[in-house]
C-alpha cells in the first residue's frame, strides 16, 4: 500500500460524503509519493514521462473541487488549483455533504482539470462513483456498480481502445468485483485491487511496446494506487505492491517507517530502450498523412450534445490517435488527441461547441527530443511553491526566490541545451537583463531573453512554446503571447506614500497595473475588484489569478465571482502561486 504505513479505524459498511473526501486526499499523496515510478513507466502512447503527473494533476483537481463544494478555501496552498466555480453543491441535514454531492464534485472538477490521456480516464473512475452514490454512500454493492460504469464509460470515450494499457486493469478489476463472493466493502475493494495488480503484470504480454522496453502500464500503475487507497480507506488490510521498474517488477524493501527503499539496479529515470522508440515510430508512421503528431492537444467543450461529441470524437480520430472524448454528467465534456496538425483539432472542437481550457503541447521522449525538436530548455524565474509547479509541470527549469544577476547567468550557464529561452518573469531591471544575456553567450549557446515582466506573461508565453519551431520563431511567438496579455496586481500598502493616484494609508489595498498603482482602497477586495474592472474594461477573454501566501481567505472565490457576474464569457483560472508581495497577481488575454 504505497509503501507507507497506514491507520484506519476498521471495516466501513459505506463511505460517506467525509470518508470520500479523505479517500481522495489520500489518493493524492499516494499518487505524489509514485509520481517518479509511474512517469519512469511511461512508454505508451508517447514516452514523455508524464503519467505520473497527469495523474497527479488530475487528482489534485478532484480534490480541490470537492473541497471548494464543502466551503471556501484559502488560495495560499502550494498546489495547483484550476476554477471549478460551476460546482455548486446542495448540502443535506445540518451542512454535511453527502456522497453524492462528494463524488459529483469530484467528477466534474477532474474532467474540468483533465491532464494527458491517462487524466481523462481517471476522470472516468470518478465518474463512474459518482453516478454509483447518487442515492446513498459508497457500499459492496454500489462500488461494484461504479466499477462496471467506469470501464463502460472508458471503453466508450475511446476511438480506438488497446488492450495492455488503463482500461484493460480497470475492466479486470471490475469483474473481480463483480465476482468476490462477500458481502462488506473492504473484501469487494481488495477484490478489484488484486485484479487490477494481477492485471498490470500481465500488460507487457498483451501490449509489445510495453514488453520491449521491460515495463508495465504506467497508466494501470496508477489506477492500481487508486485502488489500494480505497482498501485502506475501507478499513481493509493495507496491500504491499512491488516497486515497478524497467526489465521487471522487483520485490519491495520496507524500511521501519514504512516507507519503500528501491532495490539497486534499477533506475527509475532510465530513458526508454532504443527498441521501444523503433516499436512506437512503426506506430507513428501513416497518422494524420504520414506526419508524426507532434501536439498533445485537450480542450473541454460545452454548449454541445452527444451526436456532435460523436462526431467530434470520429473527426479526431482521423486527425491523429491516443482520442479521448468524456463527459461530466453535467454538460462538459473534455476532449484529447495526439496529432500533427494542432489548428485542426481545435477547429473540430469548434464545429462541435464552445470550446475553453485548450492546452497545445509539444510531445517529446523522455530523455530524447522528438524528430524536429530543437535542443532547447525553457528558464523560468518563479516566486512561490504554487507558481514553481506550475512552471515546472509546463516543462520549464525554474530559478526560484530573490534573483541577482550572477545567480541567473549562473542557472542559465548549467542549462544542458545548445539554446536556452529564458523568462525573467520581472525579477530583474532591463539593464541587468541584457548583461546577463551578453555574458552567457558563448560559441556553445545561444540565449534569448524574453520580455516576461511578471509570472501571469510568462505562463502566457510558455503556453506558446513549441520546440519544433526555430529558436528565433519560437521566441517570437512566446513573446507575442507575453506582450499580449496585459497583467496587474493587488498588493497591500506597507507604508503611508505618495503614489500617482493620491496619497495611501499603510494597510490600503493598492491596484497595479504593470508597474503603476491605478487603485488605491482602504478594503483590500475592493481595490481587487475595481481593478479587475479597469483592467477588463479595455477587452479580454482569459483571466488568469496566481494568489499570494497572504491572501485572505475567499478573496479568489470572491473575485472570480465578480468576473463572472461583470463580465460574462470571460474565463477564470485561479491557481496558488504562493508569492509573497502580490496578494493577487493578475493576467488578462
Amino acid at each position: 500500500m504505497c509503501g507507507r504505513t497506514v491507520t484506519v479505524p476498521g471495516e466501513l459498511d459505506a463511505l460517506d460524503g467525509t470518508a470520500l473526501l479523505s479517500w481522495g486526499r489520500a489518493t493524492l499523496a499516494a499518487l505524489e509519493h509514485h509520481r517518479d515510478e509511474i512517469n519512469a513507466l511511461n512508454v505508451f502512447p508517447v514516452p514523455d514521462s508524464d503519467t505520473g503527473t497527469n495523474l497527479l494533476a488530475t487528482m489534485r483537481a478532484a480534490v480541490h473541487g470537492a473541497e471548494d463544494a464543502t466551503g471556501p478555501r484559502s488560495g495560499s496552498e502550494d498546489s495547483q488549483r484550476p476554477d471549478v466555480s460551476q460546482v455548486t453543491p446542495v448540502r443535506g441535514p445540518g451542512g454535511v455533504m453527502s456522497a453524492r454531492e462528494i463524488a459529483a464534485a469530484m467528477a466534474r472538477a477532474a474532467t474540468v482539470g483533465a491532464r494527458g490521456n491517462s487524466g481523462i480516464i481517471l476522470s472516468q473512475v470518478l465518474r463512474g462513483i459518482s453516478d454509483a452514490v447518487a442515492d446513498g454512500p459508497l457500499t459492496e454493492r454500489s462500488l461494484r456498480v461504479a466499477l462496471r460504469q467506469a470501464a463502460r464509460l472508458v471503453r466508450e470515450a475511446l476511438s480506438s481502445p488497446v488492450e495492455g494499457t488503463m482500461l484493460t486493469v480497470l475492466d479486470r478489476a471490475a469483474e473481480r468485483a463483480a465476482d468476490c463472493a462477500e458481502e462488506d466493502l473492504a473484501a469487494v475493494a481488495s477484490a478489484a485491487a488484486d485484479g487490477a495488480a494481477k492485471a498490470l503484470g500481465e500488460t507487457p504480454t498483451q501490449l509489445g511496446v510495453l514488453r520491449e522496453a521491460g515495463v508495465v502500464d504506467a497508466g494501470a500503475r496508477g489506477l492500481l494506487v487508486l485502488l489500494d487507497e480505497l482498501v485502506a480507506i475501507a478499513g481493509g488490510s493495507a496491500p504491499t505492491r512491488p516497486v515497478y521498474r524497467r526489465d521487471a517488477p522487483m520485490r519491495p524493501r520496507t524500511s521501519p517507517g514504512g516507507s519503500i527503499i528501491p532495490a539497486p539496479g534499477g533506475d527509475l529515470g532510465a530513458a526508454v530502450s532504443e527498441a521501444a522508440a523503433a516499436v512506437l515510430d512503426s506506430v507513428a508512421v501513416g497518422i494524420s498523412g504520414g506526419g508524426v503528431p507532434h501536439y498533445e492537444v485537450m480542450f473541454l467543450v460545452r454548449g454541445t450534445d452527444e451526436p456532435r461529441i460523436d462526431k467530434l470524437r470520429d473527426r479526431l480520430a482521423a486527425l491523429g490517435d491516443s482520442v479521448v472524448v468524456v463527459g461530466d454528467g453535467s454538460q462538459t465534456w473534455s476532449a484529447h488527441v495526439h496529432c500533427a496538425d494542432a489548428g485542426a483539432a481545435v477547429e473540430a472542437g469548434l464545429a462541435a461547441g464552445t470550446l475553453s481550457g485548450i492546452r497545445i503541447e509539444t510531445l517529446t521522449r523522455s530523455g530524447h527530443a522528438i524528430e524536429g525538436a530543437a535542443d532547447r530548455a525553457i528558464l523560468a524565474v518563479a516566486s512561490g511553491a504554487g507558481a514553481v509547479r506550475l512552471f515546472e509541470d509546463a516543462g520549464a527549469t525554474v530559478l526560484e526566490g530573490d534573483v541577482t544577476s550572477e545567480l541567473l547567468l549562473e542557472a542559465i550557464r548549467g542549462v544542458a541545451r545548445r539554446e536556452v529561452l529564458v523568462l525573467p518573469n520581472g525579477a530583474l531591471p532591463a539593464h541587468e537583463l541584457v548583461a546577463v544575456s551578453v555574458a552567457a553567450r558563448d560559441g556553445q549557446r545561444e540565449v534569448l531573453m524574453l520580455p516576461c515582466g511578471s509570472m501571469v506573461q510568462g505562463l502566457a508565453a510558455l503556453s506558446m512554446h513549441d520546440a519544433g519551431r526555430a529558436a528565433a520563431d519560437d521566441a517570437f511567438a512566446m513573446s507575442e503571447a507575453a506582450a499580449g496579455t496585459r497583467w496587474g496586481a493587488l498588493r497591500v500598502a506597507p507604508e503611508r506614500a505618495l503614489t500617482m493616484v493620491g496619497m495611501c494609508e499603510a494597510g490600503d489595498g493598492l491596484g497595479l497595473v504593470g508597474h503603476d498603482v491605478v487603485v488605491i482602497d482602504s478594503d483590500v477586495a475592493a481595490a481587487g475588484r475595481t481593478l479587475l474592472d479597469r483592467m477588463l474594461g479595455l477587452g479580454g477573454e482569459l483571466v488568469t489569478m496566481l494568489v499570494g501566501c497572504a491572501a485572505p481567505e475567499g478573496l479568489s472565490v470572491e473575485l472570480a465571482g465578480h468576473v463572472a457576474a461583470g463580465f460574462p464569457g470571460v474565463e477564470v483560472v485561479v491557481y496558488p502561486g504562493g508569492q509573497v508581495g502580490d496578494v493577487v497577481q493578475i493576467g488578462v488575454e
